[in-house]
């Protein structure tokens, strides 16, 4: 027999025994998917999803819990970091009866499902996770959407089963991410109006049940009626913790009068008043469009950043760009001395006109925004055309003073 012959017989001989040693190593394993219901703080409002891996393994006695929703809000540069779409987080192990405490002091429910799998699929999966908890490899690039602690546990279990796993839509929770999102934030309105201010275009597309399920709670709904190759990929739903209540630990509804638009709308009324006054008087308040136009500056350079430097895909294009953007910084910074007055006078113009362009142009942007903007871009609106009324009345007025006294 040939050398290299021996070799092969050799390779596939312990190839044979590790595959036989594996699929007795997993024969007493079970493996869950679990969700655990939202809780108060704002990244815990979709919820969050792991693995359960329980029974025994080599003859020891296993229950512990997989998750990649790991991170440090101390490590250095963190929220510089997520903001500019470079946040890692990581995958990690514990003990499961700890786990569910931890939930269970927050009234948060726990729901398992069981998944269908036979010992060579459940040491496939064992294989996997082994490798994904190995140091070198447990730290991953977070996504909000593509890539995140529901999309990691599913996609491994899908490799292990080596079929593709076919979700059936929630209907309630269909659309587009933003939808999704929104759903998921109808309490926390102040949250919800960051993101639709940071967040562009690229989160308004619709989405298919898989992307529907970057939300626990939506892959929750998904998992009950979901399929593999076929047949079902679950026993049906296990209740680990009830939770307090619709199980959810989230804060309840935001008062009407403390959201983002009832802000709004006072904002543009005391604006009104404002205008008003400077219309009769003629003279603008230069201090109300320095803090007014100062803060749409501040919120401009925010968005130059997330749109031009932060690798978060979603933020570019953001069509809110033509209404808040570094620009409006010329206010503040130019209103105070008469000299710079024609350069105001023209940046109120161009202002004036960027954002008509972007009230006709936004049903064509595919972009969805936040009903609060409309009166906040509505207070810019009509803070420009006022300032462009009363210099332009004050001009005249100089000029026809001019002429009198030519005449004199």
């Amino acid at each position: 027999m040939q050398p290299d012959m021996r070799i092969r017989l050799i390779l596939a001989f312990l190839a044979t025994v590790m595959t036989l040693w594996a699929s007795e190593r997993a024969d007493s394993v079970s493996v869950g998917i679990v969700t655990c219901y939202p809780g108060a703080d704002v990244y815990q409002l979709e919820g969050h999803t792991a693995l359960h891996i329980s029974g025994r393994i080599d003859g020891r006695p296993v229950d512990k819990v997989v998750n990649y929703g790991l991170f440090d809000f101390a490590a250095p540069n963190f929220v510089y970091r997520f903001v500019k779409g470079e946040t890692d987080y990581w995958c990690g192990e514990g003990i499961w009866p700890l786990f569910v405490q931890s939930y269970a002091r927050e009234g948060r429910r726990v729901v398992e499902h069981p998944v269908e799998m036979d010992s060579a699929q459940t040491a496939r999966l064992l294989a996997l996770l082994d490798e994904n908890l190995q140091p070198q490899n447990r730290v991953y690039r977070y996504n909000y959407v593509k890539d995140n602690c529901a999309t990691r546990p599913l996609r491994i279990v899908e490799i292990a089963l080596g079929d593709s796993i076919h979700l059936v839509p929630a209907p309630e929770y269909g659309g587009t991410f933003r939808e999704v999102m929104r759903r998921h934030h109808a309490n926390y309105p102040w949250y919800q109006f960051g993101i639709d201010l940071a967040l562009g275009s690229g989160v308004d597309y619709p989405i298919s049940p898989r992307e529907s399920s970057f939300a626990p709670t939506v892959l929750e709904r998904q998992l009950d009626g979901a399929t593999v190759g076929g047949r079902p990929l679950t026993g049906g739903a296990v209740t680990v913790y009830p939770g307090e209540g619709d199980g959810s630990a989230a804060l309840g509804p935001t008062p009407w009068y403390a959201t983002p638009l009832a802000a709004g709308w006072a904002l543009l009324a005391l604006t009104a008043a404002m205008s008003a006054r400077d219309l009769r008087r003629r003279r603008t308040t230069r201090w109300f469009d320095a803090l007014l136009f100062g803060v749409y500056g501040l919120a401009g350079l925010v968005l130059t950043f997330l749109i031009f430097v932060s690798q978060h895909e979603a933020t570019s294009p953001n069509w809110l760009y033509l209404w808040l953007n570094p620009l409006c910084l010329t206010v503040p910074c130019l209103i105070w001395l008469k000299k710079f007055n024609k350069i105001v006078i023209s940046y109120q113009f161009i202002n004036f006109a960027l954002i008509l362009t972007m009230a006709v142009a936004w049903p064509f942007t595919g972009q969805s925004g936040n009903a609060a903007f409309i009166p906040l871009a509505g207070c810019d609106l009509l803070r420009s055309a006022t300032y462009m009324i009363v210099n332009r009345k004050t001009a005249d007025t100089g000029r026809n003073r001019k002429a009198g006294s030519g005449k004199a």
